[in-house]
C-alpha cells in the first residue's frame, strides 16, 4: 500500500512539473495566438473601420446577419389580364412566373438572388443579404473537399510507392518535393500562363498539337472550369506535402509486422489495409488538419488566377478589409474562417482517432 502511495505521490510530482514546464509556451500562445484571435472575435461585434477615424460602436450580430442573412420569396405566376387566367409557356407548357428579381426588399438589408427552386407545384427564389459570401463559402468548401481528397489519395500512392525499395528512391523523394518548394505566387504566375485562353498557353498549344482541341479553351474565364483548374493547382503544388507526412507515418510501422503476415499468407492488398492503414491513420489525421487548414484559408492561387472574379472566404476577407475598409466585416468573416477550421479539424480527429492513437 505504502509502494503505491510513493508511486502516486511520484506521478503527481511528475505532473505539477509538466505543468510549470509548460507556463512559458502557454503565455507565448496567449500572446501571439489567443490574444489577436479574442481581438477578431470582439471587433467582429462592431462596425470598426480600417485606416479610419470614424468612432467605433459595437452593433451585435449586424455583421454575421449581413454575411450570412438568407431570404426564401414565393413567386407568383403571371395572369393574363384579359383572360384572367395563369399564363402558361407555349413550348414547355410550364406556369409563366413574375420575374426573380435580382433585388429582394428586405429590411435591414437588400437580399441578392441566389438561385430560384420549384417545390410542390411552387416556384421559390433563395435570395441572400450577401450573394458574394454565400458563394465564397460554396467555392472554398468545394475547392477544400475535391482538392483535399485528391491530394490524399495521390499522396498516399507517392508515399507507398517511395517507400519501397528501388533504384534512385533517394533521388525520387527530393525532387517529389519540387512543387511544394515554389512559392505559391510563384506557381500561380506559372499557372496562369500554362491557362492561357489561346495558344499562348501550354495546354491548349499541347491540345492543339495533339488535335484534342482547338487551343481556344478559357480555363480560367469558363465559370465551369474556373474551379476545376483552381484544384488541379493546389493538387499539382500540394500533393508532395501530403505524401511527405504520410510517407513519415509509413516509416515508423516495424517491418517484422509485413514479415510476420507473409509468414500468415496474408496478400499485399490483405496488409494493406490491415497493417499499413490502420497504422498510417493519425499521419493522415495529421497531413488532413494541416492541409484542409491552408484551402480553407486559400489566398495566393484565386487572387492571382482570378481576382475578384471568383472569390474565396480568405479573397473575400481581403475585399473587404482593404477594398471596403469594413473592418468589423473583415473580422466576422474571419471567426467564420475559423468556426469552418474547428469543425473540420474536431470531424477529423474524431473520425481518425487522432487524440487517442
Amino acid at each position: 500500500m505504502s509502494q503505491k502511495s510513493s508511486m502516486s505521490e511520484l506521478a503527481k510530482k511528475e505532473q505539477r512539473t509538466a505543468y510549470k514546464l509548460l507556463i512559458p509556451t502557454m503565455l507565448i500562445l496567449l500572446l501571439v495566438a489567443f490574444y489577436p484571435l479574442a481581438q477578431v472575435f470582439v471587433t467582429s461585434f462592431t462596425n470598426k473601420r480600417f485606416a479610419s477615424s470614424q468612432k467605433t460602436e459595437f452593433v451585435g450580430l449586424r455583421n454575421y446577419r449581413k454575411l450570412l442573412g438568407v431570404t426564401v420569396k414565393k413567386l407568383e405566376p403571371q395572369v393574363n389580364p384579359d383572360t384572367g387566367k395563369v399564363k402558361v409557356d407555349s413550348e414547355t407548357g410550364e406556369k409563366v412566373y413574375k420575374p426573380a428579381y435580382e433585388a429582394l426588399p428586405s429590411e435591414p438589408f437588400l437580399y441578392e438572388k441566389l438561385f430560384t427552386v420549384g417545390f410542390f407545384g411552387n416556384k421559390y427564389v433563395v435570395g441572400a443579404s450577401d450573394a458574394d459570401f454565400m458563394s465564397a463559402i460554396k467555392n472554398t468548401l468545394i475547392y477544400t473537399i475535391v482538392a483535399v481528397t485528391l491530394e490524399t489519395i495521390i499522396g498516399l500512392i507517392i508515399a507507398l510507392t517511395v517507400n519501397s525499395n528501388f533504384k534512385g528512391r533517394g533521388a525520387m523523394r527530393a525532387i517529389m518535393l519540387v512543387p511544394w518548394a515554389v512559392i505559391t505566387v510563384v506557381s500561380a504566375e506559372i499557372w496562369a500562363w500554362m491557362l492561357e485562353p489561346n495558344r499562348m498557353g501550354l495546354f491548349n498549344t499541347v491540345g492543339d498539337m495533339l488535335g484534342i482541341t482547338e487551343g481556344q479553351i478559357n480555363f480560367l474565364g469558363d465559370p465551369s472550369l474556373q474551379l476545376p483548374s483552381l484544384i488541379a493547382v493546389d493538387v499539382w503544388k500540394t500533393t508532395p506535402f501530403m505524401a511527405l507526412l504520410i510517407l513519415a507515418g509509413l516509416q515508423l510501422i516495424p517491418q517484422s509486422l509485413y514479415e510476420a503476415a507473409r509468414v500468415d499468407g496474408a496478400s499485399k492488398v490483405r496488409q494493406f489495409f490491415t497493417i499499413t492503414l490502420p497504422l498510417i491513420k493519425p499521419a493522415i489525421g495529421v497531413a488532413l488538419i494541416f492541409r484542409t487548414l491552408d484551402t480553407l484559408r486559400a489566398f495566393g492561387v484565386f487572387q492571382v488566377l482570378l481576382g475578384d472574379r471568383v472569390y474565396s472566404l480568405a479573397t473575400y476577407n481581403y475585399f473587404q478589409l482593404i477594398g471596403n475598409r469594413e473592418m468589423g466585416l473583415a473580422s466576422a468573416i474571419g471567426v467564420v474562417i475559423f468556426i469552418f477550421i474547428a469543425i473540420f479539424a474536431y470531424a477529423y480527429i474524431q473520425g481518425l482517432g487522432v487524440d487517442v492513437e
